[in-house]
């Protein structure tokens, strides 16, 4: 596989992948873990991190086969269809991923699916203290436009 930053040409992706793509919830928490993100991480800290949010608690109180079976979950099925659609970078050498251009094509949908998630979880919080207002605070106030 390509390192991180190559040169893949964005790609239109079809109604079809978007969807399968966003089908899955660790697909999903990967791609909420890697939201804002400059630069690569290691896909360790990114499998401590969406671990925690399945379980809802904090990435350093994962027990050790959850940690686990997100990671491989992540290295032989989650992140190689994310790369495939390009909407990730994977660097197998280095074991670091960083979102690719065809993310933007996703994050509009993954705006949609996250009200799908318990208002009292870990996920729901760090997603909450995001960004100025907060990804959640951004859905509520478009629903609210809509409404009127």
């Amino acid at each position: 596989m390509a390192a991180l930053g190559s040169d893949q040409d964005a790609q239109e992706l079809s109604a079809d992948t978007i969807l399968e793509l966003l089908a899955n919830r660790r697909r999903r928490y990967l791609l909420y873990a890697l939201r804002g993100r400059e630069g690569p991480i290691e896909l360790s800290r990114v499998a401590e991190q969406v671990a925690g949010w399945e379980h809802d608690v904090p990435p350093d109180e994962v027990a050790k086969n959850e940690y686990k079976s997100v990671y491989v979950s992540s290295v032989q099925c989650h992140v190689p269809k994310l790369a495939d659609a390009g909407v990730v970078d994977h660097d197998e050498e280095n074991h670091t991923v960083v979102l690719s251009d065809n993310f933007r094509q996703l994050e509009p949908y993954l705006r949609i699916v996250v009200k799908d998630e318990p208002e009292n979880s870990t996920l729901h919080a760090a997603l909450e203290a995001e960004s100025e207002g907060g990804l959640i605070g951004q859905i509520r106030e478009n629903v609210a436009r809509l409404k009127h």
